[in-house]
């Protein structure tokens, strides 16, 4: 099948219809009864994966396949919140014509709503210049356009013009434009104006949860060993921890980097890589998880999502305050159109970029369509998000979708990246649906891919699904070798439909360690650059292959949503 025909043959509706219809709502049947000789045989209806029946049994912990199930703003919630109308932005001056500049009235409108405790900017119907950065700096707030394809906000200029060149914090001549920031800039105000002071400054930030140099926290307690599935956890001093908080878990690792090997699953493998040179990884520890408290009962506080790891004694492991986040913001129902330029070359963005969520926990996207972006949407130091029916069109991305910085329980669903419109620059890259940077527990969901590969981008990330995606694989991973491993533990590919069988970055089980690929197509391997990071067993399994039709459960997270667990 080529490329040219994904529209026409899966449609968005066609998505939806099998995402839904999981097979772990229902029973699957066994072989057809015998029949008569002479007469046919009804085919045999597809038997439940093995792997998944063996996942039902020990969710929280099974080898292979992380549990997922709570991914996503409000712990997977289906619905997004709709906050009250409180302004209009054509009240603050935006004309929709086209014919001036518009984001300082949306910022004005934006940040009065801010002021007011939270509710919807409305963007109605039309075309709005932008020569700005579009500040989402409030909790509670959310910009809302009449439908992605009936309010367009067209950005005439880059991020290197609106705030100055982003040099890289690991050297080089590399602009981090390439992979920060947005045009549409949802991240709570202090820490956007700490970062943008930054760079103007030429001061290359940390851009995580803990600030530009990350000492921006206080501890709060130590943690007990606990085991990784655990939703309670025992603390010395619960005193300074209220329920409903957000609170950052800290695990550092210890002199032999036994946290990193349990991040890929332990074993002599693991054991056995020398950890000691991998400077950029190292720059990542500890690794940091924000996550909600539900409650809190004398020193044990229950979480609002499974541990993510192991806490053991050697790894100094407290929970600790974090830069407060942005939380329950959106973007909703428009398209954001930079003005057409030739995509640069590879690491020297200008900063063309979408929308980008930054330090922000249970915020979303929803029906936003991101076009002739160098950077389309961004997850940098972002958690529990959702991005829903989202798209990238137009003349061809750096990276359609990033996720990094300690980015976890992230939930990227009904998404679509389209087929560049012009061919792509000598010494440009295509990536595509990126992870890195020991980002966690994030899910991509029924997705169509007319351009670009899973590209798992160094850094260790880990535990991170993606499933029911169909794709031309076309992409490259990238990623310094100084960042270390391209894979840790529990990455799984589940039900993946190759168009042009190129197994590089979807065919894992040669390459990541304690890894699923199951109902993936039939692929060859051709134009690889992905090689093992670990010597000798990978514990990874392979199941269905060349079958993703008969693979059920079809989706997991959608199974995994379903499954009751405490």
């Amino acid at each position: 099948m080529s490329v040219g025909n994904v529209r026409r043959t899966i449609s968005r509706r066609g998505l939806l219809t099998s995402a839904i219809a999981v097979a772990a709502a229902g029973v699957a049947t066994g072989p057809a009864s015998a029949s008569a000789p002479g007469t046919l045989r009804a085919p045999r209806a597809p038997r439940v994966s093995p792997l998944w029946r063996e996942f039902t049994e020990s969710p929280f912990t099974h080898p292979q396949i992380p549990y997922v199930g709570r991914a996503g703003r409000g712990a997977g919630s289906r619905r997004l919140p709709r906050p009250r109308v409180v302004a209009d932005v054509r009240a603050y001056g935006a004309r929709n014509d086209g014919s001036a500049d518009a984001a300082p009235a949306i910022n004005r409108a934006l940040a009065d709503a801010g002021r007011r405790g939270g509710g919807t900017v409305l963007v109605p119907a039309g075309t709005y210049r932008i020569d700005d950065i579009i500040r989402i700096s409030h909790s509670g707030v959310v910009l809302r356009g009449a439908g992605s394809g009936r309010t367009k906000l067209y950005a005439t200029k880059n991020l290197t013009e609106l705030i100055g060149p982003y040099g890289s914090r690991f050297g080089g001549d590399k602009s981090s434009w390439s992979w920060a920031g947005g045009l549409i800039w949802l991240a709570p105000e202090a820490r956007l104006n700490s970062l943008i002071d930054s760079i103007k400054a030429k001061k290359w930030p940390v851009e995580g949860w803990t600030g530009n140099d990350r000492t921006e926290f206080e501890p709060l307690t130590a943690v007990a060993p606990a085991r990784r599935g655990d939703r309670t956890v025992r603390v010395e001093d619960a005193s300074r921890i209220r329920r409903g908080e957000i609170v950052l878990l800290r695990v550092a690792d210890d002199a032999d980097h036994t946290l990193l090997e349990h991040l890929s699953g332990g074993g002599p493998a693991t054991e056995a890589y020398d950890w000691s040179d991998k400077s950029k990884l190292l720059s990542y520890v500890p690794y940091e998880w924000p996550v909600r408290v539900t409650s809190v009962r004398g020193r044990e506080l229950t979480l609002e999502r499974p541990l993510p790891v192991d806490i053991r004694p050697e790894w100094n492991t407290m929970i600790t305050t974090l830069v407060t986040p942005l939380t329950g913001s959106g973007v909703e129902g428009l398209t954001l159109e930079a003005v057409e330029t030739p995509q640069s070359a590879h690491l020297l963005d200008k900063g063309h970029n979408g929308v980008t969520f930054q330090c922000a926990y249970d915020c979303w996207a929803d029906d936003v369509t991101v076009r002739h972006c160098d950077n389309s949407f961004g997850l940098v130091a972002a958690s529990a998000c959702t991005l829903r029916r989202t798209r990238v069109e137009g003349r061809g991305s750096h990276h359609p979708y990033f996720c990094r910085e300690a980015s976890h329980d992230n939930l990227i669903e009904d998404f679509f990246i389209g087929a560049r419109t012009v061919p792509a620059p000598a010494g440009t890259q295509l990536h595509g649906i990126n992870v890195e940077g020991l980002s966690s527990y994030n899910v991509w969901s029924r997705g169509v891919m007319e351009m670009g590969t899973f590209d798992t981008h160094r850094g260790l990330p880990f535990a991170n699904l993606r499933t029911e995606i169909t794709l031309d694989n076309n992409g490259t991973h990238g990623g310094d070798a100084s960042a270390g491993p391209l894979y840790g533990a529990r990455f799984t590919h589940w039900n993946v439909t190759v168009l042009n069988e190129r197994a590089g970055l979807i065919k894992i089980d040669g390459i990541a360690p304690y890894s699923a690929t199951a109902g993936i197509s039939e692929v060859r391997e051709f134009g690889q650059i992905d090689v093992p990071d670990f010597q000798g067993e990978l514990h990874a399994r392979l199941e269905s292959y060349g079958r993703p039709g008969d693979l059920r459960p079809s989706n997991l997270y959608e199974a995994q949503r379903g499954l009751k667990v405490r």
